[in-house]
């Protein structure tokens, strides 16, 4: 059995443990076992002989039963097991991120969708590296780009089978997927960008204050991790990234007052998109990672109607890998975001794990 410890249970987690449920009590012969699981303020830590957690009761045992959260002591459960553990994050911490060679050195493999471990300080990242190939640990984290969507494993291979890689490209942000696929089109009718953002800030698309997609960051630490991935010391402090929110709303003291003044800047954002359907094109906001030229980027560009990424719908992302054997772009399409497909990225890394340790 593979224990399972889960840091990390609002929506994406809550998901997780859903899925995880259904699976174990459709398959005899599951592999997975919960013991522990950590919110904010409590952990929920299963007994001595590591027993699994009640499933259908856990929000209301960790409510009613819980202890506060203390991560050495969750981490030191964990590894006391007597199978392998799985410790998964499914947090934004810094802080986790920071302590992930801890982990690695209390015998613990990891599975997150949080970003912060591979995009953050370099030296962190080369750290984790090193001790997960020391201690022969495993750590997959599918979840930090694309979601569900099978970009970090199509990358791994195309790497381990010694393909070259020329160029990867894409929408990795689901939020600004959705923006620039609403407000820049050729066709239909035309609205504001202020009512774009207002619209998707109201469905749920958009962070809390919509300039933390606008910035670029998200889209920013995606590109750094696949660069890493391919073998280039990338980090944020050096990959260029075009922030698009207009540079007198970036100090505004809330998104209360950056949404109440962004409709002074649809003037600017027409006539951007103005020029460009004028030639036939629509503005998109992509990520660039360009190992061989070293020109990795972030930015808005202007792009024919003939391009494949012009074409997506909705929130989706799109990743096109150019590399020696495909020269005509591997393109990977999809749902980018959402508890769903992020519990399920999570998800098949904890079978990747589980298959290596146990067979």
């Amino acid at each position: 059995m593979v224990n399972i410890g889960i840091i990390g249970v609002g929506l994406v987690g809550s998901e997780l443990i859903s899925q995880l449920s259904a699976h174990i009590s459709q398959n005899e012969t599951s592999t997975f076992k919960i013991i522990a699981l950590m919110n904010s303020t409590k952990q929920l830590l299963s007994n001595s002989s590591y027993s699994s957690l009640d499933l259908s009761s856990w929000k209301n045992d960790l409510s009613a039963k819980g202890t506060t959260s203390n991560l050495v002591s969750f981490i030191n459960y964990l590894s006391e097991a007597p199978t392998p553990s799985i410790v998964i994050d499914n947090t934004s911490s810094q802080e986790i991120a920071n302590s992930y060679p801890l982990f690695i050195e209390k015998g613990l493999h990891i599975v997150a969708p949080n970003k912060k471990a591979f995009s953050s300080d370099l030296k962190l990242y080369k750290e984790i590296r090193e001790k997960a190939t020391e201690k022969k640990r495993f750590i997959y984290h599918e979840s930090t780009v694309g979601a569900g969507l099978p970009v970090l494993s199509t990358l791994t291979d195309l790497i381990r089978t010694k393909d070259k890689i020329i160029k990867i490209e894409g929408i990795f942000s689901g939020t600004l997927s959705y923006i620039f696929n609403e407000f820049s089109r050729l066709d239909g009718e035309k609205k504001k960008f202020s009512e774009i953002v207002k619209i998707a800030k109201e469905n749920g698309y958009t962070e809390p204050d919509p300039r933390d997609d606008l910035n670029g960051l998200d889209v920013a630490r995606k590109v750094v991790i696949l660069s890493r991935l391919v073998g280039k010391d990338l980090s944020l402090d050096t990959l260029p990234v075009e922030n698009i929110v207009p540079e007198p709303l970036r100090t505004l003291d809330s998104a209360t007052e950056f949404m109440a003044s962004l409709t002074e800047y649809d003037e600017y954002f027409e006539k951007l998109n103005t020029t460009a359907n004028n030639n036939q094109q629509v503005l998109r906001y992509i990520g660039v990672i360009d190992p061989i030229g070293d020109k990795s980027e972030v930015k808005l560009v202007s792009l024919p109607s003939s391009h494949p990424f012009t074409a997506l719908k909705g929130s989706d992302n799109i990743i096109a890998f150019t590399t020696e054997r495909f020269p005509s772009p591997l393109i990977i399409q999809g749902a980018g975001a959402g508890a769903a497909v992020t519990a399920f990225g999570i998800f098949s890394d904890l079978f990747k794990i589980s298959d290596r340790t146990l067979f």
